[in-house]
């Protein structure tokens, strides 16, 4: 096992009691979520992480099923000391409905028939996926997660969540995704379902008693797919116009060239480890996706409350950084806080996956970032309005403050007041409070990133900020001492 692995795993199944309704209206009687997690849950379950898998994925995102097997398809960034630090975070990842590896899906037996679903399976989309994803989530005690994330399909399924569950997170990390999937994805998806469904082994589904799969249509599907997830540059870098097994071309039909016979081992290796009908069902979940309302990406993603990192690929031609950089301007355009960075790669869309380096650092310094919170002063002084300035004043030495909010009778902020404008009232002869306090005060909220926290006081010259919470009531003082002490501490 490599260094910084969680070692051993194991992949864990949770039967929900209750039905799936499903966004076409039918009801999946029998659900069954496959997942895995990595770390452990805080007392306050606040530091739960949810990683989405793409298409080919699964549960298994990190660790080992034992010592001779491969890590998990995300190792590279799950584990202690990685983006996704298991010694601070509790990071679970499920199979996706649909899927073929624990969750259930057309493998699944359809509690009507006591057959495999097959092709009878019911079409799903990405909402249904995440609503399974939510019930996974609640039988594990988590009403609220740190961070969701995923590349790909997985990226798909975070901006979902946060679109369908904006309460339900304070961070979201979406790479090599898009808002909506466009024609261009639909076209290839339906090129590898249709070399599915013309597979005769396929069968209209009902294959699973048969020794004859459709691993031929699989394999060709994928085949296709892999391609799209790779560019001209890392193709011509690793196979170029080399031969595979000879020193000349035969002039014939055979699979001559190197990429030809890398294509032929990964449909072939492909079609031992996914289902067919998992990839037509998957595929077409992808197809459906599409989070625009009336046309706009803005609209549709207008009631989302998260923080988010958008990560492109420089070399991705499949969802390409335009994507993305469309999926930030609709969150700017909505008043999120939103940072985009493109990871500069040859690899193609896959370079989520090998990239390790950049995603590790990227994805890291976003989910370490520090918020208002965590340097507050939750031990705020306050004092009611129709105050003297004499009792202000008081206030002040004797609790050794230099800012005083102003609540109302009902406790919300109506104004702040400094020993600077004690300092003025007495030389101006002011009796009441309410003479000299500044009554268009700037706030923050308890999640709000410093950095931003730190530009709102710089742009109004201000020494301090109270935090608010969502009802208006001050709950804590966030100072010019406390961003001093944090950057004394680690560079912002």
């Amino acid at each position: 096992m490599i260094k910084g692995s969680i070692g051993i795993v194991t992949t864990e199944l949770y039967h929900h009691p209750d039905p799936l309704i499903l966004e076409g209206g039918e009801v999946l009687s029998s659900l069954t979520v496959a997942y895995e997690t990595y770390g452990r849950l805080n007392r306050d379950k606040s530091n739960a992480i949810l990683v989405c898998h793409a298409l080919s994925g699964d549960a298994h995102a990190a660790g080992y099923h034992s010592r001779d097997d491969k890590p998990g398809w995300w190792d590279s960034v799950i584990g202690p000391k990685k983006a996704f630090d298991t010694d601070h975070y509790f990071v679970i990842c499920s199979n996706v409905i649909g899927g073929c590896k624990g969750s259930t899906g057309p493998m699944s037996i359809n509690p009507s028939t006591r057959k495999p679903y097959g092709a009878d399976f019911p079409v799903i989309t990405i909402g249904d996926v995440v609503h399974a994803q939510k019930i996974l989530l609640e039988h594990l005690g988590i009403t609220r997660l740190y961070a969701v994330a995923g590349g790909s399909m997985g990226g798909m399924q975070a901006l979902q969540w946060t679109v369908e569950y904006p309460d339900a997170m304070k961070k979201a990390i979406i790479i090599a995704a898009a808002g909506y999937s466009t024609p261009q994805q639909i076209a290839f998806n339906e090129v590898g379902r249709r070399a599915i469904l013309s597979d005769p082994n396929w069968n209209k589904g009902n294959y699973y008693a048969s020794e004859e799969k459709p691993v031929q249509g699989l394999a060709l599907a994928r085949m296709v797919g892999h391609i799209t997830y790779l560019s001209n540059e890392s193709m011509h870098e690793k196979f170029g116009r080399a031969l595979q097994g000879k020193d000349r071309v035969g002039f014939d039909f055979s699979a001559e060239f190197a990429i030809e016979s890398y294509l032929h081992h990964q449909g072939d290796t492909f079609t031992k480890r996914f289902d067919a009908n998992s990839y037509l069902f998957i595929t077409k979940a992808i197809d459906y996706f599409d989070l625009t309302r009336d046309g706009s990406l803005a609209k549709g993603l207008a009631g989302t409350k998260a923080s988010f990192l958008v990560i492109s690929i420089s070399s991705d031609w499949l969802y390409p950084p335009s994507q993305s950089e469309e999926i930030t301007a609709a969150l700017a355009a909505n008043g999120r806080e939103v940072q985009f960075n493109e990871v500069k790669s040859n690899f193609g869309h896959d370079a989520f996956l090998l990239e390790s380096g950049q995603m590790n650092h990227l994805m890291g310094r976003f989910l370490t970032s520090t918020v208002v919170r965590d340097v507050m002063d939750r031990n705020v002084q306050t004092i009611d309005e129709g105050t003297t300035i004499a009792v202000a004043a008081r206030r002040l030495v004797t609790e050794g403050t230099n800012h005083l909010p102003v609540l109302s009778h009902d406790n919300h902020l109506t104004g702040i007041v400094t020993s600077w404008d004690i300092a003025k009232a007495v030389a101006s002869n002011c009796l009441w409070l309410d003479e000299i306090m500044s009554r268009d005060v700037v706030t923050t909220t308890p999640d709000e990133t410093i950095e931003k926290a730190a530009h709102k006081m710089e742009k109004h010259s201000l020494s301090a900020l109270p935090v608010v919470d969502s009802e208006g009531k001050v709950i804590g003082l966030l100072t010019a001492e406390s961003l001093s002490s944090l950057i004394g501490g680690r560079q912002l």
